[in-house]
């Protein structure tokens, strides 16, 4: 995984996304074939949008709290936060092209 894509848990969930800057949270689990081939697209936007957009992912095996909280049902599910309100949600596998558009909209 990137060093620019952070591991969320509870006690860093809240505080993360949070900021005024866009935040990406990728609900994810590792058996997930969808989520295991996204992760390539989510790796290259943290690399290039870098300071535009942060990227998180959260393990919902391991976070079952945080994905009941924000009614996530099937994965990969990505959240777009902004200011700690959720301002886009993608159910499922999406193009690279797809999620630039729907950042730079809340950039």
């Amino acid at each position: 995984m990137s060093a620019n894509i952070a591991n969320l848990d509870s006690t860093s969930f809240k505080t993360t996304v949070a900021s005024d800057a866009p935040v990406l949270v990728d609900f994810w689990a590792p058996w997930c074939g969808p989520c295991k081939a996204i992760a390539p697209v989510l790796e290259e936007l943290a690399t290039e949008m870098e300071g535009k957009v942060s990227i998180a992912k959260v393990n919902v095996d391991d976070n079952d709290a945080i994905s009941a909280e924000f009614n996530v049902r099937a994965i990969p599910t990505l959240l777009l936060f902004k200011g700690g309100k959720v301002v886009e949600q993608i159910v499922g596998m999406t193009s690279k092209d797809a999620l630039i558009e729907k950042i730079n909209a809340h950039v």
